[in-house]
């Protein structure tokens, strides 16, 4: 591959960001983190090695494994520096107008054949292409959270996607580990169409005294098969995060099962948006968004 082919820029250094640009490292590509300040893009990167570390220590990966992968990830507050990328993948926060802005400045610095992937779920991946001059090399990727350790990552394409784009995209997901399902481009994609009304449920399940946090949990664990309960995945994703997403499907499919439940409103309040800040449903030590 050239170097080009080996570089992938992720535009967002947040859980999702971090999550991705974790994954693409440890598959051996240079990546590089965009974010709009130094300290945004730093917690960035260190998160990316503070889980790299973690996974040493834990035996998945070797200690070269690991320092190799750390050296690979890279952060930059600058557009112009993600000129040489094969892959750009956004995952900043949840707004048209931003992602197809961001799309529409790296057309002049990218090359014609770079893939742009959004990581969105609630928005159309034909609205954020026509940010781009060149709608036909946008695909929608979203990434099941937490992404270093979840296999799955949903593809859309938008309405002028081009079948190179889409065969491409389903080769560089299966290069980083992942596997994949192709949905539509309607909001919610298949998983948040599932998952939200489902986390409501178990957030009013709560509320309702049906049982505790930690039941809860272990009856999703145990019975189920997931593996993670409702609540400590909810303290991964952040309260906040679920939040707009719940709001945004909400105010999309009017169906009242994606309004989220006053305790989530409570929690964002309250600055409890999960293990970044420390405390969510449960409370951390380590704030590290995937730590044990």
């Amino acid at each position: 591959m050239t170097s080009q082919e080996r570089t992938v820029a992720v535009l967002g250094a947040g859980t999702m960001g971090s999550g991705i640009a974790t994954v693409t490292v440890r598959a051996g590509y240079r990546t590089l983190i965009h974010d709009l300040d130094d300290a945004r893009v730093a917690r960035g990167v260190d998160t990316v090695r503070g889980f790299l570390a973690k996974s040493a220590k834990l035996g998945k990966l070797t200690e070269e494994q690991a320092a190799e992968a750390s050296a690979r990830v890279e952060g930059t507050t600058e557009l112009k520096d993600l000129a040489g990328a094969g892959v750009v993948i956004e995952a900043i926060f949840e707004d048209l107008a931003a992602k197809r802005d961001l799309f529409g400045r790296l057309d002049d610095i990218v090359g014609k054949d770079t893939l742009f992937h959004t990581n969105t779920s609630t928005l159309s991946v034909t609205g954020i292409a026509a940010g781009s001059a060149l709608p036909e090399r946008v695909v929608g990727t979203h990434y099941c959270n937490p992404a270093p350790l979840m296999k799955l990552v949903e593809v859309a394409d938008g309405r002028h996607t081009a079948s190179w784009a889409h065969e491409a995209t389903i080769e560089f997901l299966a290069s980083v580990g992942k596997t994949t399902v192709v949905t539509k481009d309607r909001p919610g994609f298949i998983v948040n169409r599932f998952l939200i009304p489902w986390e409501n449920s178990c957030i009013q399940a709560l509320e309702n005294g049906l049982g505790t946090k930690e039941s809860i949990d272990a009856a999703v664990t145990g019975a189920l098969g997931h593996p993670m309960g409702p609540f400590k995945l909810l303290d991964v994703v952040g309260l906040d995060i679920h939040q707009q997403v719940a709001t945004r499907l909400y105010e999309q499919l009017r169906d009242p099962k994606f309004f989220p439940p006053p305790m989530v409103d409570r929690m964002v309040a309250a600055g409890d948006l999960g293990r970044k800040t420390g405390r969510g449903f449960y409370t951390y030590d380590d704030n590290r968004l995937f730590g044990s």
